[in-house]
C-alpha cells in the first residue's frame, strides 16, 4: 500500500519536486480511507487541521448559502466546485489552524483519500527543512491559483447579477 501512496503523492501539485525519499517520508504519515457518494468528510465552521489528497475518485466543495442571505433554503447546499483525483483540500486549516471554510461532500463511489494530520506534517517539516520549504511554497502556489479562481468566479457573478438587474429595468 506504501507504493500505492508514494505514487499518488508523487502526481500531487503540492508534493512537486520532492525526491522519492521525500514522498517516502510523506507517504508514512499517511492513513488512507475509502468513502462513498453523499459522505460528509468535513463540515463548513467545523474546527480541524487536515489535509487530504485525493487518491481516486472525487468530492464536492459546498456551502451554506444562508451564511451569506437569509432568502435561501437551509437545505440547500450550493456546489463551489469538485476537486478531482490527485487534488488537495483542508490546506488552508493546514496553514492557520482555523474554522473549514466549506463542506466537502463525496461525489464518486470509492472515492480513496490519503489523511495527513497537521500536527505530524509540521514535525516532518521541522526535521527536514528542504522537504518544509518545498511543501510550503507548493502550498503557496496552490492557493494562489485557487484565490484567482475564486476572484474571477466572484466576478462572473456580479457580471451575471449586474446583466440581471439590467434585464430587470
Amino acid at each position: 500500500m506504501q507504493q500505492s501512496i508514494g505514487a499518488i503523492l508523487s502526481v500531487t501539485d503540492i508534493f512537486d519536486t520532492f525526491s522519492e525519499t521525500q514522498l517516502q517520508l510523506v507517504a508514512n504519515l499517511c492513513e488512507t480511507h475509502t468513502h462513498q457518494t453523499g459522505d460528509i468528510l468535513v463540515r463548513e465552521n467545523d474546527q480541524s487541521t487536515e489535509l487530504y489528497v485525493i487518491g481516486r475518485g472525487g468530492v464536492e466543495v459546498v456551502m451554506n448559502p444562508t451564511f451569506v442571505s437569509d432568502d435561501v433554503n437551509e437545505e440547500e447546499m450550493v456546489v463551489l466546485t469538485e476537486l478531482r483525483q490527485g487534488q488537495v483540500f483542508g490546506e488552508v486549516a493546514l496553514v492557520d489552524q482555523g474554522m473549514r471554510s466549506a463542506t466537502i461532500r463525496v461525489s464518486q463511489a470509492n472515492t480513496l483519500l490519503l489523511r495527513i494530520d497537521r500536527r505530524r506534517l509540521m514535525q516532518l517539516c521541522d526535521m527536514y527543512p528542504d522537504l518544509g520549504y518545498k511543501l510550503m511554497k507548493n502550498l503557496a502556489a496552490d492557493l494562489a491559483f485557487k484565490i484567482r479562481n475564486t476572484d474571477l468566479t466572484i466576478r462572473q457573478y456580479q457580471l451575471m447579477l449586474s446583466q440581471s438587474k439590467l434585464d430587470a429595468s
